[in-house]
């Protein structure tokens, strides 16, 4: 049947508007086809995340290599493309191990990177690697593998750090000083209880490492870009050959999805809070000012100028990049906070923030778990500091309690009794029976043992006492515990 003039027309304009069809950028993107024009150079350099992305690239290969073999068994790839794809990965990461890896300025991320190489190692066949999966997804798994790795590894860190403060609550178990509030001497402690404390921090901190854990370690391939996948794979036979326990079960949730990013940088920023406030004593202890511990030569620095200075660089770097650490969460819950479901290019800023907090904070813990491993105690000043301060006060208060006298009451005749000792410029363990009893009748002769450091100490004998014997209980159970 003949065609009209105007069909004719049509027909010519039709054919001729896809003149670019099937022919492939200079240089072209991977998703190239629906573009005549290329990138901008400033906008491929803006958009760009391969500087920061590319140590993704063993989760990267792992899991492409748990995604061919999963499609393998779906039928869609046959077994020996399956194999091939398998070789051509491994190539890839050998390449990547061993520092040989070239990297291309259109290799928009570690993926597309890895894709190109394998393309060009073996052929077309590597063009079929990406079959029923999006960088959304991808991205996703990686994140999560990688996670998961580094929780293991922080935790670990964790538990040697406290092993070095429990031995060093050991070697000090007789040793007193001053406890605080406010800065002002309040009460004798153990040193070791004081260590002990930091323990206590640490394992809520693993704890926390460990929930994470738990929560991110499901496996989000198969979500595709956001609605799922159109070829019949196996999820849960993925997430067997990647170990994940189960999977997502809401394809836009989990390409979208940064909780576990979030939850790690919050338990990271706890992390070094409490690596702060240790850093914090440290430099205060060190200080000419209380001279209580040396710190290592080999972790602190001199001045330029002034010959005499040994500074707590280390402690002082540390409490400086807790803000650091602190940013990356908020800037990461300030990028999450206004995005619509699902994926979006914001997500992209979630590495730098991640990476660099781990980094930071592993940093932080190993320096931490060495000094404290090197710190020398100056028993005799502290012993000294124990024993000034008027810090035996409240043994007297509380002496008074156990003769009948209301706490609030004996609260005032102590005070009384602090205001006269020190016009006096006498301690409290300086006052005779009789000048104490010039405040109170119910002062006896009994009342002088209580007004001894050691005495102080060991009356806080319940459970989680700085009394001797509590705290070298405790050690032990530490002890049995970290031994694991």
């Amino acid at each position: 049947m003949a065609m009209s003039k105007a069909g004719v027309t049509r027909a010519r304009k039709s054919s001729s508007a896809p003149q670019n069809a099937g022919r492939a950028l200079p240089k072209g993107k991977a998703w190239g086809g629906r573009f005549v024009k290329q990138t901008n150079r400033l906008v491929e350099q803006f958009t760009s995340s391969l500087a920061c992305d590319r140590r993704l690239y063993p989760y990267d290969i792992q899991g492409s290599i748990a995604h061919c073999k999963t499609l393998e068994r779906a039928g869609v790839f046959t077994i020996p493309e399956s194999a091939g794809l398998v070789r051509g990965l491994q190539a890839v990461q050998a390449e990547l191990d061993g520092g040989g890896f070239s990297f291309l300025p259109q290799d928009e991320d570690i993926h597309m990177a890895i894709e190109r190489r394998l393309t060009e190692m073996i052929g077309p066949l590597g063009g079929k690697l990406h079959t029923g999966r999006s960088r959304n997804d991808q991205v996703a798994l990686d994140l999560r593998l990688f996670l998961r790795e580094v929780l293991s590894t922080l935790m670990g860190q964790i538990q040697e750090f406290r092993r070095v403060l429990v031995d060093q609550a050991r070697a000090h178990l007789d040793v007193v000083m001053p406890g605080y509030t406010h800065l002002q001497r309040a009460q004798p402690v153990l040193l070791a209880h004081h260590f002990l404390a930091y323990v206590e921090m640490l394992e809520r901190d693993r704890g926390r490492l460990h929930d994470c854990r738990k929560r991110l370690n499901v496996m989000p391939l198969g979500s595709g870009a956001l609605a799922g996948s159109n070829y019949p794979v196996d999820r849960r036979y993925t997430a067997s050959l990647l170990e994940f326990p189960s999977v997502t079960q809401n394809s836009l949730d989990a390409v979208s999805d940064r909780d576990g990013v979030v939850e790690v940088l919050s338990a990271l920023s706890l992390i070094m809070m409490h690596l702060s406030r240790l850093s914090e004593e440290l430099i205060l202890w060190a200080s000419q000012e209380f001279h209580y511990v040396d710190l290592p030569n080999t972790f602190c620095t001199g001045s330029s100028m002034m010959p005499q200075k040994k500074n707590p660089d280390v402690p002082e770097l540390v409490r400086g990049k807790t803000g650091r650490v602190y940013g990356h969460l908020i800037g990461t819950l300030t990028v999450l906070k206004g995005l619509p479901l699902s994926y979006n290019r914001d997500l992209q800023e979630d590495k730098e923030a991640l990476f660099d907090a781990v980094d930071t904070t592993q940093q932080s813990l190993v320096l931490c778990t060495e000094l404290i491993r090197r710190l020398v105690v100056n028993q005799a000043v502290l012993a000294e500091a124990a024993e000034g301060g008027a810090m035996l006060a409240t043994e007297l208060a509380d002496y008074l309690v156990t003769k009948g006298v209301p706490f609030r009451e004996a609260h005032s005749i102590t005070g009384q009794i602090v205001r006269f000792s020190l016009a006096q410029h006498r301690s409290l363990q300086q006052m005779t029976l009789k000048e104490l009893q010039g405040f109170s009748t119910q002062f006896g002769q009994d009342v002088l043992r209580c007004l001894t450091v050691q005495s102080a100490i060991n009356r806080k004998r319940q459970i989680g006492g700085t009394a001797r014997r509590r705290v070298e209980a405790r050690i032990k159970e530490l002890e049995k515990a970290l031994m694991k």
